[in-house]
């Protein structure tokens, strides 16, 4: 018979095979089991103590304090106090363990379970793109978010796995528990249960109750989804699932959860983005200048006035024209910014008006010709001659289109004469008007044209406010300021502020004189709108086709600029510096000096000779351009559209009705040697004579 071509294994070497196979396998699993003791073992001796872990930071967080010590904003993440183990309400705890890790005080830092199940779920949904899920033990998000980062790989995943069971090896359940707890992220940049609870209820995590817990255990899972003030509906139904999860694992009775009212939880409310952000954007990019700790949380303690800022954004809101934008800067006497309001609404746009918009300032240039002018020699009394006048062949014309002839500086500047500043400009030099707006702090291009004495040059609110600002501390430099001091968290001190007042810009007597100049402009010149009961000193701008209104002016120590203007640069019916922004400034001056005292200037308020019309800013070319002599144009030749008011213009009496000389009361002659007594000066100064043209 023949025999098969097949040859039978002998009847022992299937079990020959098997018994190898499985000796294989022994000795990689104990070599593997080997491995991670070794591995554990080191990753024992290189975690830190406890207390490292405690502080090691999830990031940088900076909280912003008003001028009174409230926060006002909080940037980056937020920590709340840390809570020890035994501080940490019983319920939180339960509500943490049952969503997050049921088995957490059975498992060795890995759950076995746990991690079959997530290989079940990661077989069942192979090819689909899915992450593993269900695997990582509270131990193991402690270390991923202490040692480690969120990024999914199998080989930071084996490295998690080997510090979780060193971390059980070397600290308690109890401890990891606290760690967890105080460092975990619940969304809102709140990291710890005393964040969460301070952000989302109000109140610290040491009081929180069983429906709170559960809100916040529910958070883990996707801080940015459940968040509360994000989705307070998602919150509430996640936090339902939480109690379920509690009420299997034992943790409270089916009495306990129905007695758990969701409903019944008040949230806190979420600060609103109001105003106040237009200056901590500006403020907080400076800390880069002023400080090097990267890392620490850090508390900054800000100029801001919260009452003032109020007052600043609800009377931007109620003045500023239909269709335009407004903005607003107040400073202390040492320049500490107390209010700053660069827009509207900031949610709507977060574009600062205040710091970064430039524009032409109109005749609020003024301040720098007429500074010039008395620097010079010229005093209020001086006389000047309002006339026709032709430079380079442009002609300025004043508002009412006529000429006053004869009358003094007081009177020019208070009816923001154009014609008188175009000679002055003459007189003193244009280079010298604008090293005058250099040195008082304009930061942005200055032409030398003839026109730059009516503000043809582009200017910043802040910059303009930092100018006046330096006049009204009687000469000495203002610089803006908006951080006082910075300390860590734990009180040490970074950086505080100086104030400098060693840069004297002008003297003494050239400040009093302008603000003389002022006072007249508001008590009965262009800015009578900006009147609030007490001194003030100011100047109107307006440029030409009413596209941008200006006020800006001092009292009790604020100084307050004003803007208001479409972004566009349209025209604007009616917008005049006289009217909305000056009354825009006397509502919020009056909440800004309510409770400082009344301060008078160093010289009273001197009437001008009579009354001219107010400030409207008109440009006009020569009489021969070529447009009929009538039309505006601007300092380049090209015609300009005239704005109609959409308001009545205010009361002026005719300028042609002028009263006789001899029925005037002669007013005080504030010459050199006046103001010399009135700042208490015992030397005796030469008789200023005005320059010849």
């Amino acid at each position: 018979m023949a025999r098969s071509g097949k040859s039978k294994e002998p009847p022992g070497t299937a079990r020959l095979w098997l018994m190898r196979g499985l000796k294989a396998g022994l000795i990689a699993l104990v070599a593997a089991v080997v491995a991670i003791v070794v591995a554990v073992v080191i990753a024992m001796q290189s975690l830190p103590d406890y207390s490292s872990l405690k502080s090691s930071p999830n990031g940088q967080m900076i909280r912003v304090h008003a001028a009174d010590g409230s926060v006002i904003v909080s940037l980056g993440p937020s920590f709340g106090r840390w809570l020890p183990y035994d501080q940490i309400p019983q319920v939180m705890v339960d509500a943490m363990v049952s969503t997050e890790d049921k088995r957490y005080y059975l498992h060795p830092g890995v759950d076995p379970i746990g991690m079959a199940r997530a290989a079940w779920v990661a077989l069942e949904n192979r090819g689909k793109g899915r992450r593993l899920q269900g695997a990582s033990t509270i131990t193991q998000q402690v270390t991923r978010n202490i040692f480690l980062n969120n990024s999914y790989s199998w080989g930071r995943k084996v490295r998690e796995m080997v510090l979780a069971l060193a971390l059980e090896r070397k600290f308690s359940k109890r401890q990891i528990l606290e760690l967890y707890l105080n460092k975990v992220y619940f969304g809102g940049g709140a990291y710890g249960i005393d964040a969460a609870s301070r952000k989302f209820f109000g109140h610290p995590a040491d009081s929180l109750n069983l429906p709170e817990a559960a809100i916040i255990a529910g958070l883990v899972k996707a801080p940015s989804s459940y968040s509360p003030t994000a989705d307070a509906e998602a919150a509430i139904g996640r936090a339902g699932v939480v109690l379920d999860l509690m009420q299997e694992n034992g943790a409270i009775s089916a009495a306990e959860h129905a007695s758990a009212n969701l409903a019944d939880v008040k949230m806190a409310p979420e600060p609103p983005q109001n105003s106040v952000r237009y200056f901590t954007d500006w403020a907080l990019p400076q800390l880069d200048t002023l400080i090097t700790e990267p890392n620490e949380p850090l508390e900054v303690y800000t100029t801001i006035d919260l009452s003032m800022q109020r007052a600043a954004t609800a009377a931007i809101q109620a003045n500023v024209p239909k269709g335009s934008q407004g903005a607003l800067v107040a400073l202390d006497r040492d320049g500490a910014v107390r209010a700053m309001v660069g827009g509207l609404d900031y949610v709507i746009s977060n574009y600062n008006r205040a710091t970064t918009a430039t524009r032409q300032p109109g005749s609020a240039w003024k301040l720098f010709v007429y500074m010039a002018a008395l620097e010079a020699g010229y005093t209020p009394d001086t006389g000047v001659t309002d006339e026709p006048v032709t430079i380079n062949g442009w002609s300025p014309r004043n508002s009412n289109g006529r000429f006053s002839g004869d009358i003094d500086v007081r009177t020019a500047f208070a009816y923001s004469v154009n014609t008188v500043a175009a000679k002055l400009g003459v007189e003193v030099g244009f280079p010298t008007i604008a090293d005058m707006a250099r040195r008082f702090g304009i930061s942005t291009p200055i032409n030398t044209h003839p026109s730059m004495v009516l503000g043809t040059s582009d200017v910043r609110l802040v910059d303009m406010t930092r100018a006046f600002a330096s006049v009204a501390r009687k000469g000495i430099a203002v610089a803006p300021y908006g951080i006082t001091r910075v300390t860590t968290a734990d009180g040490r001190l970074l950086y505080e502020h100086q104030d400098d007042t060693s840069r004297v810009l002008v003297a003494p007597w050239v400040a009093a004189g302008l603000t003389d100049l002022m006072q007249t402009a508001v008590s009965t010149g262009t800015g009578r709108a900006a009147q609030i009961g007490r001194p003030v000193a100011g100047k109107t701008g307006t440029t030409s086709s009413n596209k941008d209104g200006w006020f800006l002016g001092f009292s009790s120590g604020i100084t307050t600029g004003v803007w208001m203007g479409r972004d566009d640069a349209r025209a604007v019916g009616g917008l005049q510096g006289g009217r909305a922004p000056a009354r825009a400034f006397a509502d919020f001056m009056k909440v800004a000096v309510a409770k400082r005292p009344v301060e008078q200037f160093d010289t009273q308020v001197t009437l001008p000779e009579w009354q001219l019309e107010p400030d409207a800013e008109a440009y006009y070319g020569a009489p021969d351009n070529g447009m009929g002599g009538g039309m505006m144009v601007d300092e380049n030749g090209l015609p300009l559209e005239r704005a109609q008011p959409d308001e009545p213009q205010a009361d002026n009496p005719d300028a042609d009705a002028r009263p006789d000389p001899a029925d005037r009361p002669a007013p005080q002659r504030l010459d050199q040697q006046w103001i010399d007594q009135v700042l208490g000066r015992d030397r005796q100064r030469p008789a200023q004579q005005r320059p010849d043209p």
